[in-house]
């Protein structure tokens, strides 16, 4: 056997395995986009803005992060359309969320009563048909600490939500969020 050949070893094998099981790590711990459902939707004031009404809500928001590794966000405001118009908006306050986790998040709204004035004829027919849809959209920029780095990452949220204006329940909801990691 010549000095080029190398001998089978233990250490080699252990070595080779330990490569192939951090490659595999590394694949499956892909970044995955959170899941965002909208839970429910309380009134919880009435502000008024003569002659019209605001309305004081909080939406309680059901937030999964389904990552291996702990984010943290900044604060962040969603806005809130109907008939293609800005509604009103809800605050996102900063904060963190574990991996694998699920969390409920309770966002102050304010829907303005001079924007829903401008579609009058249109609210008063989703009132009669107890059917209103809002769309909402936000951007969240956060930080995913892995080892030593954090890497910021930026999630856009859109939703199509339809309620009962009168009981304001949740009928049906299409939550869609994009997921943008920055790699530096």
């Amino acid at each position: 056997m010549s000095r080029r050949e190398s001998k089978w070893s233990w250490t080699h094998a252990l070595v080779g395995a330990a490569s192939a099981a951090a490659a595999l790590g590394l694949l499956s711990a892909k970044p995955k986009d959170p899941t965002f459902d909208l839970i429910s939707i309380d009134l919880t004031s009435f502000k008024l803005n003569l002659p019209l009404l605001d309305a004081d809500l909080i939406l309680t928001v059901h937030v999964t992060n389904p990552n291996v590794v702990p984010i943290h966000y900044s604060s962040s405001t969603m806005s809130i359309f109907y008939k293609g118009s800005l509604l009103g908006s809800a605050d996102v306050k900063a904060g963190s969320q574990s991996a694998n986790s699920c969390k409920l998040l309770r966002l102050p709204a304010r829907l303005d009563g001079l924007q829903l004035a401008h579609h009058a004829a249109s609210f008063v027919a989703d009132v009669a048909k107890r059917e209103m849809v809002l769309d909402a959209a936000v951007d969240i920029a956060g930080a995913a600490r892995v080892l030593w780095w954090d890497h910021k990452f930026v999630v856009h949220v859109a939703s199509h939500v339809t309620v009962d204006p009168l009981f304001l329940d949740v009928v049906e909801q299409e939550n869609k969020s994009e997921l943008d990691l920055f790699v530096c």
